[in-house]
């Protein structure tokens, strides 16, 4: 069952996993740490922020949490929805 939770503002960076098994991609996207999310959580979210950007590049984007059915909980953000450069000095 899919949670229903509100879209909120949430600052996220993008990352390469230390561990990437069962991921796509070499750079991921996680809630920044210190904010409400924890940064063990999954950002689903345009492409452009993981290809596009230095890793360590930070960003503000409208996202919600949500679950998959047999899965866990993720924060998503529609793929074609503005989002704001907050950070790109990298790692």
């Amino acid at each position: 069952m899919a949670l229903d939770n509100p879209y909120e503002m949430v600052l996220v960076e993008s990352f390469v996993p230390a561990n990437p098994s069962g991921k796509h991609g070499k750079v991921h996207i996680r809630p920044v740490a210190g904010g409400k999310y924890s940064p063990d959580l999954a950002v689903e979210c345009s492409k452009e922020l993981s290809r596009d950007y230095p890793v360590g590049t930070k960003f503000k984007l409208q996202a919600k949490l949500t679950d998959r059915e047999g899965g866990g909980e993720y924060l998503y953000s529609y793929f074609r929805w503005p989002y704001e450069v907050v950070d790109s000095d990298g790692i």
